[in-house]
């Protein structure tokens, strides 16, 4: 019903629970928009103009206005609250524990363990997004502007044991995310079922690009 909202940044609200509020001037008309906090390191200050994508969700009792600095992350806000069991707030949750493109990649790799590090996401949940999710994002990520997720890289188990060494190492979820999407693509461990080849060869990656 409303694509987009431009307008003047009246007023950034914080009511708790972890909402952020923003309100959007409009041909002299205020709209309320609850955003991701991650959209708060985006928002332009006070007074000036800003645009955000929307999506209007209709309740008995009431209607609510979610804003999106991208198009791209409304997007996935829809497709995480067509999941079972997944309302709005979750939804927001894993875009502000995730962000959109390691929340994207962490589906279509079956990476269960990293969804379930938002709060409020139990393993059944994050196993039942994935399970509804996996196949409809890897056709969706590549019209989105998202990096194509290799489909070659170790099965969900060895994936996960990869990871876990890998953090324990000291490396941030982008490099071993990185480093375990190279190595699918161009190292011999990708016919490996071995976790320790598959560690073997992201270290080596990795040592190269420091």
């Amino acid at each position: 019903m409303i694509s987009y909202l431009k307008g003047i940044l009246a007023e950034v609200h914080k009511p708790g629970n972890h909402k952020i509020i923003v309100t959007l001037e409009v041909s002299h008309i205020g709209y309320e928009l609850q955003v991701p906090a991650r959209q708060l390191s985006t928002l332009p200050i006070l007074g000036e103009t800003t645009q955000l994508f929307c999506h209007l969700q209709v309740r008995d009792d009431q209607m609510v206005l979610f804003g999106f600095g991208q198009r791209r992350e409304r997007d996935l806000f829809l497709l995480l609250t067509g999941v079972s069991g997944i309302g709005p707030q979750m939804a927001l949750a894993l875009l502000d524990t995730l962000g959109d493109q390691d929340l994207v990649q962490a589906i279509v790799a079956g990476n269960t363990r990293l969804i379930s590090k938002t709060p409020g996401v139990g393993s059944k949940t994050a196993e039942r997004v994935v399970l509804e999710l996996k196949t409809k994002l890897q056709d969706w990520q590549t019209q989105a502007g998202f990096s194509p997720v290799p489909t070659g890289g170790p099965i969900a188990s060895i994936h996960e044991e990869v990871e876990i060494t890998l953090s324990a190492l000291g490396y941030t979820q982008a490099e071993i995310l990185k480093a375990i999407q190279t190595v699918a693509r161009h190292s011999t461990a990708s016919k490996s079922s071995d976790p320790e080849t598959w560690v073997r060869e992201a270290i080596t990656w990795l040592s190269q690009q420091s």
